[in-house]
């Protein structure tokens, strides 16, 4: 048993040497929201869902209540040829994830401008495995979504209140 602790303590040590640590819960300089945001937005959702689940950040349904107000001021999707094959067929793509937010007080000062985020994902391309690349392709967008999503959120934990 002490044998198995210990080769399980060098297994781990490493991990703690980095600075690696569970993602945890993150407190926000705020404590209410409101989420500008269309309203299907995907984005929208998965944003709402991160802020309940891992701030202190009450997600609220009216303007006027919120301390902070976070628009997105646009999202774009977009498909770029990185390489062609002999028969200038595509071969690989990059898709790209752009969106563009701001955070108001109530007062409707900027907390946090106008900011452009981007993510990037390069994907091959067979024509003979269609349904299988567009199945990829919608988990590529899925997973730079929650990555920029997290990075939003990362950029609420730094609004500074006294400077508004």
């Amino acid at each position: 048993m002490d044998r198995r602790r210990l080769v399980c303590a060098l297994a781990v040590a490493p991990l703690a040497a980095c600075g690696f640590k569970l993602r945890g819960s993150q407190t926000l300089p705020i404590e209410s929201i409101y989420l500008s945001l269309p309203v299907n937005s995907a984005i929208g959702a998965e944003m709402a869902r991160l802020l309940r689940a891992s701030t202190n950040a009450k997600v609220v349904s009216d303007r006027k209540e919120a301390q902070a107000v976070f628009e997105l001021l646009g999202e774009n999707r977009e498909r770029e040829v990185v390489a062609i094959n002999a028969q200038g067929r595509a071969t690989e793509y990059q898709l790209r994830l752009r969106v563009r937010f701001r955070v108001l007080d109530k007062n409707a000062s900027e907390l946090i401008g106008p900011t452009d985020l981007l993510a990037r994902r390069d994907i091959t391309f067979n024509e003979s495995d269609l349904l299988a690349k567009e199945s990829e392709e919608s988990l590529l967008y899925r997973d730079m979504q929650s990555d920029l999503v997290r990075q939003m959120v990362n950029r609420l934990a730094g609004i500074r209140l006294d400077a508004a």
